[in-house]
């Protein structure tokens, strides 16, 4: 059922901040991250180096359509996979790596095929390969631990 697209519930409890965890949901992996104040601060430092910063060409529920593209700031909900050819980007929260520009490399997602590089809100940077930012799946909080993937907030 859960291959078919039914919900998928993920439990966060021991998700720590800088960790990623992912869940499969209909075939796909799902990326959740627990992103830091210093993390979510980058989010408008780049705004200029990014292809679609205000999301407005991206695949999204409306209620992650923001900066952070996600219900509750600290977590970023994500489906992974690379907009460009369906590769698996990796996560490089790693601030600084010399293989990813050095210092203006605040942390995120690289996707090494093809060389796409999205920040840690899943916007897709300029001048790579992919076309638009990672999709955010349909996804709910159903309490302060456990996510459910694959039903909006509004769902019962």
């Amino acid at each position: 059922a859960q291959s078919a697209g039914a919900p998928v519930e993920a439990d966060i409890s021991k998700l720590e901040v800088g960790q990623q965890i992912i869940v499969k949901w209909r075939g796909k992996p799902v990326w959740i991250v627990r992103r830091d104040e210093k993390a979510l601060a980058t989010l408008s430092e780049i705004q200029a180096e990014l292809r679609d910063p205000g999301s407005d060409e991206s695949l999204q529920p409306a209620y992650a359509k923001n900066e952070h593209r996600s219900i509750k700031p600290e977590y970023l909900v994500v489906i992974g996979i690379c907009t460009h050819l369906g590769c698996s980007p990796t996560f490089r929260p790693d601030i600084g790596a010399a293989d990813l520009g050095g210092d203006s490399w605040l942390g995120g997602f690289f996707c090494p095929c093809h060389g796409s590089k999205f920040d840690l809100a899943g916007r897709v940077f300029k001048g790579v390969p992919a076309p638009t930012n990672l999709r955010i799946p349909p996804h709910r909080f159903v309490g302060d631990d456990r996510i459910l993937i694959g039903q909006d907030t509004g769902a019962a």
